[in-house]
């Protein structure tokens, strides 16, 4: 005690303490009345660090971290914890290591920065740290702490550290949920280059990948090298690739994929037989998709299965066949839900069947089905295209006591039937208010406005349209100005534009690649060549080109004006606007025409 009383220096502090706990003495006869004076954090780290160094059981290391977080007014470090989940790897602790990981988690809501820079001088052993940091990539990526995650990933690759197999899967799979694409693959080939080694969850996630950028050739790829790796696709794989491939249109490599899994003797489930359906019915082969329907094997269809087909029969017309299924489906007691009740609703809506649609709306209330944002949409939408915009500000009101949000295609759908209408105030409060809630108006919303405008042989209204926005408190920037100026050149009012694109210059707005080609395009158009080249010679020296992208927009936009539209890119090739590499992009795309 008194060895404890008067030790000053920390080292010998240190030894101290151990020798106490080592002694297997009372610890709070001897030690908690000087306990929260004398011992810091960082003694408590050297004290753990040394007690693991005396016998091959970590038990002693971590009964004293229980106790003395037991004291008043301590608390321990992010250090001297870490040091804790170090040793009880190191001894095969995995399930105490755990849960220290998920309380310090919980209760200091890590992020990576300050957790590698405490884990730097914590442990030179790189098993327990594969182990360590295997398990914090898994915490980050299952609490959506992706860059967090990844941090952590290239700080083991940088130190030669290899993750687990199961740490690499549950990354990748978050940024597949993510839908992080790019990173998905660039992290992968980082695996493969320190060594790990793909195995068959790891595939699933990289193919999986696939099916939601829609890259069938990378899919097939990967099934070639689980080929030649000796790696057997399981249930999982074969649903992932029919899925690719019905969202492809591709049924007939859907359906191959279902009889190699006949002869892997892997039996389809209902996630197979959801997935060649929904390809027949996207494709407008109901027979077929009903035939399939019916020699389902071992397994029931389920809401999924119904709502494929209800929707399928809807887009081909059958109305009366799709209502057969729905009372089928409730005699089997599937109760159609919000997705079912959509979708009949959809095609009311689409027949201009209003009061059917309102009847149905009833009967989801008398059910107790929820309506969501699509209900309320679909039914705004209908009435807007009639012009009843009352009665589609009656269901925004409905849908906002619902507590649901107005989205764009909320907004979109009212601006255009305001514009319907004729009712330019109420159109440009629209676009204000989706301003307002953090969306971006499309150059369709913007497009409506300008049309209404030149409708009415107003189109200075056009012109001050920024400056309206602006006073609304709302930021305008280039993407107002070049749907504007867009418009106007297709609405062949090129002088307008030209003079929208000179205001927004003076507001020290710079214009760009869309905006000039616009402008020269317009300029050609109305046989002003003089005009139209200028605008070129001043993309020239700003260095503006037009790159792939904008030359597949405007053929398209343009489609019709095909002698006009050869002879521009002629001359913008002679001015320099449009590379080689963009070139080779363009003919490619003509040859594949």
């Amino acid at each position: 005690m008194a060895n404890l009383r008067f030790a000053t220096n920390e080292t010998h502090l240190v030894k101290t303490v151990c020798a106490v706990v080592l002694k297997g003495c009372s610890w709070d006869l001897l030690l908690k009345p000087r306990i929260g004076s004398v011992i810091s954090s960082t003694t408590v780290n050297q004290i753990l660090q040394n007690l693991s160094q005396h016998g091959s059981s970590s038990f002693i290391s971590w009964n004293f971290f229980k106790w003395i977080e037991l004291n008043p007014g301590y608390k321990h470090s992010l250090q001297s914890s870490w040091t804790m989940i170090h040793i009880l790897t190191k001894h095969r602790h995995f399930k105490s290591a755990h849960q220290l990981l998920d309380k310090i988690a919980l209760r200091d809501f890590l992020s990576s920065p300050s957790v590698l820079n405490a884990l730097s001088t914590t442990c030179d052993d790189q098993d327990v740290n594969s182990h360590v940091l295997s398990w914090l990539i898994i915490f980050y990526a299952n609490s959506k702490m992706t860059q967090d995650a990844i941090q952590v990933f290239e700080h083991m690759r940088v130190r030669g550290v290899k993750p687990h197999l199961p740490a690499c899967t549950v990354l990748l799979n978050s940024l597949v949920k993510e839908r992080l694409t790019d990173t998905v693959w660039k992290s992968y080939k980082k695996m493969i280059k320190i060594g790990i080694l793909p195995n068959l969850h790891i595939y699933n996630v990289l193919i999986h990948a696939c099916c939601k950028s829609s890259d069938v050739e990378k899919a097939e790829e990967l099934v070639s090298e689980m080929e030649v790796k000796s790696v057997s696709p399981d249930l999982f794989t074969y649903n992932t690739l029919i899925s690719l491939y019905c969202k492809k249109g591709m049924h007939y490599e859907a359906l191959c994929i279902q009889d190699r899994m006949d002869r892997s003797n892997i039996h389809p489930d209902i996630i197979t037989y959801n997935s060649l359906i929904y390809g027949y019915c996207k494709q407008g082969r109901m027979r077929e998709a009903l035939r399939m329907f019916k020699e389902m094997k071992d397994t029931n269809p389920n809401h999924v299965t119904y709502t494929t087909l209800i929707d399928g029969y809807c887009r081909v017309n059958s109305f009366d066949q799709a209502l057969t299924l729905r009372e089928e489906m409730e005699a089997k007691g599937l109760t159609p839900g919000t997705v079912t009740y959509n979708t009949i609703l959809r095609k009311l809506c689409e027949d201009g069947r209003i009061k059917d649609a309102n009847k149905l709306l009833n009967e989801m209330n008398e059910k107790k089905v929820v309506p969501d944002n699509i209900t309320c949409n679909t039914l705004i939408n209908a009435y807007c295209k009639i012009g009843d915009m009352k009665s589609a500000l009656k269901v925004r009101g409905t849908m906002l006591n619902a507590g649901l949000k107005p989205d764009s295609f909320t907004y979109k759908a009212l601006v255009h039937g305001f514009c319907k209408i004729k009712d330019i105030e109420n159109a440009k409060e629209f676009v204000f208010c989706m301003l307002n809630d953090g969306l971006s108006p499309n150059n369709c919303t913007y497009s409506w406005l300008v049309d209404l405008y030149c409708n009415l042989s107003n189109e200075e209204m056009v012109l001050k349209l920024p400056d309206e926005f602006h006073q609304k408190g709302i930021i305008v920037d280039i993407s107002v100005y070049r749907a504007l100026i867009r418009r106007l050149c297709k609405r062949e009012r090129v002088d307008y534009a030209q003079r929208l694109c000179d205001i927004m210059q003076d507001k020290g707005i710079l214009g760009d690649s869309v905006v000039f080609t616009s402008l020269a395009y317009a300029y050609l158009k109305a046989g002003d060549i003089d005009s139209g080249l200028k605008i070129f010679d001043e993309m020239y020296k700003k260095r503006l080109m037009i790159t792939h992208k904008i030359h597949k927009s405007f053929a398209a936009s343009y489609a019709d004006d095909k002698g006009i539209l050869g002879s521009f890119w002629n001359l913008a090739v002679e001015r320099g606007l449009i590379s080689r590499s963009t070139l080779k992009q363009i003919h490619k795309d003509q040859d594949n025409a």
